[in-house]
């Protein structure tokens, strides 16, 4: 049985919430653009390496610039969540792009196209 590591959990919780406040009230950089959810922190056992998964709405070239920018001030972010969470070493972040958000609309959007349609749906053409 592998071991429970319940403090990794507790400090991904931790940086999830500390990423999302930073990025909805504290985060001013203009290549921002698109609106960004953090859906998911996986640290190491060790705490020495965070990935935040984030989703992401917008254009290609929306979601690209944003990016950048989410990649451009993981040292900053790495500064305040040492502060914020009192770690002696914050971990190394780095940001990856949660599909699954984008996947569940697409097979929702599929299942929709491929189902009967309801005669009492009111959709129905009489």
């Amino acid at each position: 049985m592998p071991p429970v590591h319940r403090r990794a959990d507790r400090v991904a919780e931790a940086i999830r919430e500390n990423v999302a406040t930073f990025l909805t009230s504290g985060a001013k950089d203009p290549r921002l653009v698109a609106p960004v959810t953090v859906t998911a922190v996986d640290v190491t056992p060790d705490l020495r390496h965070a990935k935040i998964f984030i989703s992401m709405m917008g254009t290609e070239a929306e979601r690209a610039s944003t990016l950048e920018a989410l990649k451009g001030m993981t040292g900053h972010l790495r500064s305040r969540l040492a502060k914020a969470m009192s770690l002696r070493v914050a971990p190394e972040v780095a940001f990856r792009v949660d599909e699954t958000v984008a996947r569940a609309a697409r097979i929702e959007s599929l299942l929709a196209e491929v189902r009967p349609k309801d005669p009492d749906d009111g959709d129905a053409k009489s």
